[in-house]
């Protein structure tokens, strides 16, 4: 345990089954946090208590009356946030003139849309009871950066930064900071999904892929979920007390702007 400050918090996390999300659940977990887990992937579509710590409900983030939804429990069984982390996001893997339409807007719906009504929402219920909090939405290097094969995602994650950017400014008065996380290359089901399908595009095995993805980062090796999870930490914790509207990377130097 780090911060014992948030032994007393909430932390609401969207996205949480797998990846990224699921060592974020479970290093604030181990800082003693309470947490709400929402991911599209849980059959229950009330909210659950799993433990005494851990609460899990299903949701949907591209669909607005869900959000609502959460929102309603999360009041009714007091479980107000005092953090809210968006890992929630998907991709697709295909060069702009060969894509399909309906990819890129599945691709905005989760990403961008998603990212936008979960913000929403949750700073309303934030603003409503507490007057402060903690906002990080996971945006990516593909927020700053372009990539062959990804215009819909890195379309979807510069909008995530520019969502960022926008909402600091606007609840800073009321002491919610917003901040975003831009990982690098990092090891999840999803980047091994991509290295398979972008490999095809580019007439490349996958393995061929993680060469060149390796070969990109400075620091020699790609990212872990915990990697990106302990910079979450970070800007969860009173060590950030001075940081809103920032773009953090994670991407063992491969970014570096």
């Amino acid at each position: 345990m780090y911060f014992a400050a948030l032994k007393q918090q909430v932390v609401l996390v969207i996205g949480s089954k797998q990846g990224i999300g699921e060592a974020v659940v479970q290093t604030f977990l181990n800082e003693g946090a309470t947490v709400v887990a929402a991911d599209i992937g849980y059959s229950e579509t009330v909210l659950t208590k799993v433990s005494e710590q851990l609460y899990q409900i299903q949701v949907n983030i591209a669909q607005e009356e869900q959000l609502v939804a959460l929102v309603e429990q999360l009041t009714m069984h007091h479980l107000i946030p005092d953090v809210f982390v968006d890992v929630a996001g998907i991709s697709t893997m295909d060069f702009l003139v060969d894509s399909q339409t309906s990819d890129f807007d599945k691709v905005q719906a989760v990403n961008t849309r998603g990212a936008y009504l979960s913000c929403k929402h949750i700073t309303k219920l934030m603003i409503a009871h507490q007057k402060k909090g903690r906002i990080i939405l996971i945006a990516s290097q593909a927020g700053k950066n372009g990539y062959r094969g990804m215009s819909a995602y890195v379309a979807s994650k510069h909008a995530v930064l520019g969502l960022t950017k926008t909402l600091a400014i606007e609840v800073a008065v009321q002491g919610i900071l917003v901040n975003a996380v831009c990982p690098g290359i990092i090891e999840t089901s999803m980047k091994h999904r991509e290295r398979i399908e972008g490999g095809l595009i580019r007439g490349m095995t996958a393995e061929e892929v993680l060469a060149e993805d390796n070969s990109q980062v400075p620091l020699g090796r790609t990212g872990t979920p915990q990697d990106v999870a302990n910079v979450i930490l970070f800007l969860a914790s009173p060590l950030a007390s001075y940081m809103t509207g920032q773009a953090i990377n994670v991407t063992g130097g491969m970014t570096m702007h």
